[in-house]
């Protein structure tokens, strides 16, 4: 089967391939359907189910998705401010303000004089 690509437009183009790329994903499921029979077969040769082998229900087993596991954020900033009445005492600036911040800045101390 030869089509001639040079003698059509731009809107038959698309169109040819949307129905290529529809075609080829009806394959796809096609021959995953043929090659799960195969394997089904397969194991009931052997007196197995599918589902034993794989180590699940091939059924209802589905893709299981991955997640990234996510560093904690505690600690990994770098202080920024200085309790003046305990040097202990740092905060980041970012977060929720400690206490020792918040009074400091009632009494009127300016946060620039308590930055490291």
């Amino acid at each position: 089967m030869a089509i001639d690509l040079s003698g059509m437009n731009r809107k038959e183009l698309e169109k040819l391939k949307s129905d290529v790329e529809k075609a080829l994903i009806s394959a796809q499921a096609r021959d995953l359907r043929a090659a799960k029979k195969a394997a089904e077969k397969a194991a009931a040769e052997f007196g197995f189910s599918l589902g034993e082998i794989s180590g699940g229900d091939s059924a209802a087993e589905k893709p299981k998705r991955a997640y990234k596991k996510r560093k904690p954020s505690k600690g990994t900033g770098v202080a920024k401010y200085r309790n003046p009445d305990d040097a202990k005492q740092t905060w980041t600036g970012k977060g929720r303000q400690p206490n020792w911040f918040k009074t400091a800045m009632e009494k009127g101390i300016d946060p620039a004089t308590m930055e490291i």
